[in-house]
């Protein structure tokens, strides 16, 4: 199944978006490291979040009319 590897990328990306912040307070990169790096987490997060955290349909939802 897919959920694995897709559970893993969001958790890496998500860390993409926490630990450059950290690391840029501890002066240990600088401002437009942080920026780069936490733009690229967000991207991939909001891509393989989406993919492993979608709801299943109850059955005959396709036939319900609103």
């Amino acid at each position: 199944m897919m959920k694995s590897p897709l559970k893993l990328v969001s958790l890496l990306a998500l860390l993409a978006t926490i630990v450059p912040s950290v690391l840029f307070f501890m002066g240990m990169i600088g401002h437009e490291a942080v920026k780069w790096i936490t733009l690229a987490g967000t991207i991939v997060w909001f891509i393989a979040t989406p993919l492993w955290m979608g709801r299943e349909l109850p059955l005959g939802a396709d036939e319900v009319e609103i």
